[in-house]
């Protein structure tokens, strides 16, 4: 590349495009270089230092308990974001392919003939789910009050060119 380029070198390279104005006059003051084993330790005992405390993350926010054989079988599934080409790791078909392991299981689970698994967010997963009750001739789509307001915006949407009616519901989810 420098040949190419007819440098000398990657630092007479760096001095011809990188202004003085924005590179540091002294070295960085970086620690001796670390194993794996160490590093992971370090990181570790820095996470402890962590307080946890109550989120405040707002409306439509629930917290959940993802079994560990669920995260890593299908959320953490290495071969979904491992690249095979030198330039892009498949997550996307990772994604496809654990949307369709989900819905099998929840077909197989509940004995139903179909499933739905939103691929963005959860107002388009509540409307997926109003087509789906749409297409099996239900004319009424029950929503809880404690659902996020937005996403009653996007079901009552949703509903309004089927002609389904959409009922707040008081629920106790929890």
């Amino acid at each position: 590349m420098c040949t190419v380029l007819g440098v000398q070198s990657i630092d007479e390279l760096i001095d011809k495009t990188v202004p003085q104005s924005i590179r540091l006059k002294q070295p960085l003051g970086l620690d001796a270089p670390k194993g794996e084993s160490e590093a992971l330790q370090e990181l570790k005992d820095i996470m402890a230092k962590n307080t946890i405390a109550r989120t405040h993350l707002g409306m439509g926010y629930y917290g959940t308990l993802t079994p560990p054989v669920i995260l890593r079988n299908v959320l953490e599934n290495p071969a979904w974001y491992t690249a095979y080409t030198p330039y892009q790791p498949e997550i996307s078909q990772g994604r496809l392919e654990m949307l369709l392991n989900y819905q099998t299981m929840i077909i197989d689970l509940c004995g139903l003939p179909v499933a739905n698994a939103s691929l963005l967010d959860e107002g388009t997963s509540a409307a997926e789910a109003l087509h789906m009750l749409n297409q099996a001739k239900r004319p009424v789509y029950l929503v809880a009050d404690s659902v996020h307001p937005q996403t009653i915006a996007v079901v009552k949407t949703r509903a309004e060119p089927y002609g389904i009616e959409v009922r707040r519901q008081i629920m106790d989810l929890l």
